[in-house]
């Protein structure tokens, strides 16, 4: 069985001119040619796509690659181990973005535009300084930050009295869920779930659905945010997140 370059690239999900740029750097160089001359591409070929991908989506330049692969002393199953290590430390890494990225919207610079005294009222009593320090000195280099950052410095009393009612409104519906009997995985709850990630989109950063497995992961792990929560909510939360996330990455 061998694979067009045009079916390769719609299984990967690259463009036709990366395969041809990887066969002429000699990175992944098609087992077969049709008798007109065009790229032909096996199993064995796929598979060392795969990891060329695995090792791109990690930060590895190209050269790099092409010497981890072609390593004859290297065990497949090896790549495989280095690879699940580096991820696991880089969903770590997206696990504690997420949460400077959720703390970060009780920061100073979310109010900017309100008088302390605005500041409380909004925010219910909360004190909205009380993890600025701790998210710039850790995380204030980060993309997602920095989006926040630039969004809630426009936003006005008024935008932030909309979000802490939405906020609320949605909290109460998910209680009632909850009170219903809901299961995490069912309907209702992946719905509100895929609200609440919405709510982060429009209103803070591109919250994407693996950071948005991070934040709940984040709400069940960190008792500042548990706490916060009604009991049970930040498990229930979190398995409809996950949930949520698988039937919409499948």
């Amino acid at each position: 069985m061998s694979y067009s370059v045009g079916q390769v690239a719609g299984f990967a999900g690259v463009t036709v001119r990366t395969l041809h740029h990887y066969d002429d750097i000699g990175l992944l160089v098609p087992s077969e040619r049709s008798r007109a001359g065009h790229r032909r591409y096996s199993d064995t070929d796929l598979d060392r796509l795969q990891q060329i991908l695995f090792y791109r989506e990690l930060g590895f330049p190209l050269d790099e690659v092409a010497v981890l692969l072609d390593d004859p002393d290297a065990d497949p199953r090896a790549h495989l181990r280095r690879q699940h290590e580096l991820l696991t430390a880089r969903i770590e890494k997206l696990r504690k973005m997420a949460a400077a990225v959720e703390n970060a919207m009780e920061a100073r610079k979310m109010g900017i535009n309100l008088t302390p005294e605005e500041k409380f009222e909004v925010f219910g009593g909360k004190d909205p300084e009380q993890y600025a320090e701790e998210v710039e000195a850790r995380w204030g280099d980060t993309e997602e930050y920095a989006e926040s950052q630039r969004r809630v410095a426009r936003y006005t009393k008024e935008d932030w009295q909309r979000i802490q009612d939405e906020a609320a409104d949605w909290d109460g519906r998910y209680g009632a869920l909850m009170a219903a009997g809901e299961p995490p995985a069912g309907e209702a709850a992946m719905a509100l779930a895929e609200e609440h990630r919405q709510h982060i989109c429009t209103w803070f950063y591109e919250c994407s659905y693996e950071l948005h497995r991070c934040l709940g992961g984040m709400y069940v792990s960190d008792e500042r945010f548990k706490d916060s929560m009604r009991p049970g909510m930040a498990e229930h939360l979190r398995d409809a997140i996950q949930a949520n996330a698988d039937r919409h990455q499948a």
